[in-house]
């Protein structure tokens, strides 16, 4: 059985103020491994990164589910989605 809440959808913004989506069980070690370099290739062109958002779920499919919901929105979506319109 899977603990609970150890799996997460997580957003960084990084340097250009482009975002990321990805998955992890651990959002600490994440975001430090990105921005070592070693993250994704994405965030390695763009870093520093700054986690921005996290999204706690109870299974590994869930969290993968929500990143690639996500990932289908366009940036001003994203942005609502995770709270940070001005409006």
């Amino acid at each position: 059985m899977e603990k609970n809440n150890s799996h997460f959808f997580y957003v960084l913004e990084c340097a250009d103020k482009s975002y990321y989506a990805g998955y992890t069980n651990n959002v600490e070690k994440r975001v430090a491994t990105h921005n070592a370099g070693k993250g994704a290739k994405y965030t390695k062109a763009r870093g520093p990164v700054e986690c921005i958002y996290v999204e706690a779920f109870d299974t590994k499919q869930e969290a993968m589910r929500a990143e690639y919901a996500f990932k289908q929105l366009t940036r001003m979506q994203k942005t609502k989605y995770m709270g940070r319109d001005k409006s």
